[in-house]
């Protein structure tokens, strides 16, 4: 072999082994993933946050990526959150979390993290869709609310249709019923509270509202009306219809001050204390999302933005956008 030929392969292994050290260079050893909570203290957040946790812990042993997770709480706040994701930012956030504290007020995060070039990854509070569409590193994780209310109202339905006299209590031909709602702003509170009462319309459920009224997902809340409308229409109520199931357990905690039984109680969420109360049978119902689901798909997707990879096939976007965790009935069997 010639002096040149051998000179000209040394040189190329030497370029071809630059090349592979500089790959390696550029992998990743630890991505930073910044999480703010529109409310630290909401039971369903809890528990989707905890699974959020275990599942970085799963991706850091399956993958060797160390993962930082940052995770605030706004308590409420809209300034304090849009804070937080300054903070994030600042300190070189590979990807955002944001659970928004206002879903029609998100254009300031939205600006901010285009500026920054740092994706968007909101979950159960869904921003408008015009604030959505405005990039295309903006995503969202959550149920489908239409689905939810629908769910909740098939509950009470097929109970009626196998035991009508479970649901009209009283036996008068009609189901008097009062609905626990969330906030006025929240999209899932408003399709909820419309479509869980049109589904019982629609299976034929005779109903008549007694009251109703804004809880804000809150026990407290929910409690201090239940009680209010127990005292004001006794012995006439026959059925609650919660937006969530921290109300309804709200409105059970009512119920036992006042020695009611057998109340039926429908709720959403499946948290951990709604699912005591469903077992032990002072929750009828729940409709719970499948939170080992929405906490592995919040994590794999920030996981994929903050490394630039290929999206998870597993966890399918609609418009490329939004990917919509499923839901199960869960009822409590005499």
């Amino acid at each position: 072999m010639s002096g040149k030929k051998l000179f000209f392969i040394l040189f190329l292994c030497v370029i071809l082994t630059s090349c592979q050290n500089t790959h390696k260079e550029e992998q990743k050893a630890s991505i930073r993933i910044g999480i703010s909570l529109y409310r630290g203290d909401d039971t369903f957040i809890n528990n989707i946050c905890s699974v959020v946790e275990e599942k970085a812990k799963e991706y850091e042993r399956e993958n060797g990526i160390k993962v930082i997770l940052d995770i605030q709480d706004a308590k409420g706040n809209q300034n304090t959150q849009n804070n937080q994701v300054e903070r994030f930012i600042s300190l070189d956030c590979d990807v955002l979390c944001i659970n928004p504290v206002d879903r029609m007020d998100a254009s300031v995060i939205i600006d901010r993290a285009m500026t920054a070039e740092v994706p968007v990854v909101f979950f159960n509070r869904q921003p408008v869709e015009e604030d959505m569409n405005r990039w295309d590193r903006l995503y969202y994780i959550g149920v489908d609310a239409k689905e939810t209310a629908v769910f909740q109202g098939k509950m009470i339905v097929d109970l009626y249709q196998k035991r009508p006299e479970a649901v009209d209590r009283n036996g008068d031909g009609v189901v008097s019923y009062v609905i626990l709602e969330g906030e006025t702003s929240h999209q899932d509170s408003l399709i909820r509270t419309e479509w869980s009462i049109q589904t019982l319309k629609n299976g034929g459920v005779p109903i008549e509202k007694i009251a109703g009224g804004i809880a804000n997902w809150e026990r407290s809340q929910a409690s201090a009306l239940m009680e209010q409308w127990i005292h004001a229409y006794p012995d006439t109520i026959e059925l609650v219809v919660s937006n969530n199931d921290d109300m309804a357990l709200g409105a059970i905690d009512a119920l036992e001050r006042a020695g009611i039984d057998g109340m039926n109680v429908v709720g959403i969420d499946g948290t951990t204390p709604g699912l005591e109360a469903l077992e032990n049978g002072k929750l009828l119902g729940t409709v719970s999302a499948n939170k080992e689901i929405y906490g592995s798909a919040i994590m794999e997707l920030a996981a994929s933005c903050a490394l630039e990879k290929e999206l998870p096939e597993e966890y399918p976007l609609e418009n490329g956008t939004y990917y919509w965790t499923p839901q199960e009935i869960l009822i409590h069997e005499d």
